[in-house]
């Protein structure tokens, strides 16, 4: 990683753990510290940065909104392994939460994490009233009209066979909407201007939808060892996805090709921006 993102990275884990400092009751601040230290890239809240300090804005004030975006796609991971969801037994190389703490700890620890990230955004706000929209961004893309909405209509495309249409509605909404999200927080908190904002918009779409792409290639061509988590868990819970809908190579170069439409938009409307340009980098396969 270059240094800037490592710096980065520094002060968003230093401010997670000053977030989840608490302790009592002790197996739930353990089981939350357990899941967002398990040894994730941050990349969400490095998005949040990258977007305003691109633009110009102080990273101080974005801060909260990064850590805030951490917990609420840790509290998911934490749900989506449960037996009930994904039944996963292994994140990041690690046993999952509901594996190490059993499934009521893990439940709580993710509802506690959700709860938290709207606390520390709502403190933010109250000092920055002008800030609330980056919370707003955040929490509607991560509800009923985002993530939510995404998780449940993959849930239901089990045993199915799905149409295109449906593939891509799950793919905007259980995945990139949290990822187009925290590019629109960032550019509220850093000022953007209209077209500004409506270029993070489609960057947030164009780099969503890569990701979840890529992971459908990654769960098929790398093992368990190698991606931290189970390797054909889209199989085993016969699921529609990009690779089996479509075949490996058309999903890499149409991973390819929005990573590279996106690197393209961040170079015309925010080219200041390297540390965006990094991070979009990470979405190519």
């Amino acid at each position: 990683m270059e240094s800037g993102i490592i710096d980065t990275v520094d002060r968003i884990n230093a401010d997670l753990d000053k977030y989840l400092s608490d302790n009592t009751p002790a197996v739930l601040w353990e089981a939350m510290r357990y899941s967002v230290f398990a040894g994730g890239k941050r990349m969400r809240p490095q998005l949040v940065i990258a977007a305003c300090s691109g633009l110009g804005g102080d990273v101080d004030p974005a801060l909260p909104f990064a850590c805030a975006a951490e917990m609420i796609h840790t509290y998911s991971l934490i749900h989506d392994d449960l037996p009930d969801m994904d039944n996963d037994d292994m994140r990041r190389g690690k046993p999952t939460c509901h594996i190490k703490y059993g499934s009521a700890i893990a439940i709580l620890a993710g509802d506690a994490l959700l709860n938290l990230a709207y606390e520390i955004m709502s403190e933010a706000c109250c000092k920055n009233p002008e800030h609330i929209g980056a919370m707003a961004a955040i929490a509607h893309a991560s509800g009923a009209h985002g993530m939510v909405a995404g998780q449940v209509e993959d849930i239901l495309s089990e045993n199915k066979t799905i149409d295109e249409s449906a593939l891509l509605y799950i793919h905007a909404n259980k995945t990139a909407a949290i990822i187009k999200a925290c590019l629109e927080a960032g550019g509220i908190l850093g000022g953007a201007d209209f077209d500004q904002q409506a270029a993070l918009l489609r960057i947030g779409e164009n780099l969503g939808c890569a990701f979840q792409i890529r992971d459908d290639l990654l769960d098929v061509t790398m093992s368990t060892h190698e991606i931290g988590k189970p390797a054909l868990s889209d199989i085993r819970n016969n699921k529609s996805t990009y690779v089996s809908m479509f075949g490996s190579e058309r999903a890499k170069t149409d991973c390819n090709a929005l990573v590279k439409q996106a690197v393209e938009m961040i170079n015309r409307f925010i080219p200041r921006d390297t540390a965006l340009i990094q991070l979009a980098a990470g979405f190519y396969i």
